[in-house]
């Protein structure tokens, strides 16, 4: 378990800086700020695959992942979330 601060309240911020359909680049800004000590990665959705998103916004998917073993992988777990990556939509 991760004691970073995606917990509700950080991903209530989160939903409220990526659900607005004008959203773009500079909604990532304070991310890192917002968050500090999550790890923040940003990429274009087709990076992602197949891959279910946790959560689609207009412009963004979001992804949690969990990288408290030696390699990383995605989740649908925000208690075990040690990052997001915030995927780009064309």
């Amino acid at each position: 378990m991760t004691d970073l601060p995606l917990n509700d309240d950080a991903l209530t911020r989160i939903d409220a800086a990526l659900s607005p359909p004008e959203a773009d680049a500079a909604a990532l800004a304070g991310f890192r700020h917002d968050f500090p000590g999550l790890s923040v990665t940003r990429c274009d959705v087709s990076d992602l695959g197949v891959e279910p998103p946790f959560r689609q916004y207009p412009r963004f998917n979001l992804y949690l992942v969990d990288a408290s073993d030696h390699c990383w992988r995605l989740t649908a777990d925000p208690a075990r979330a040690t990052g997001v990556v915030v995927a780009a939509k064309p």
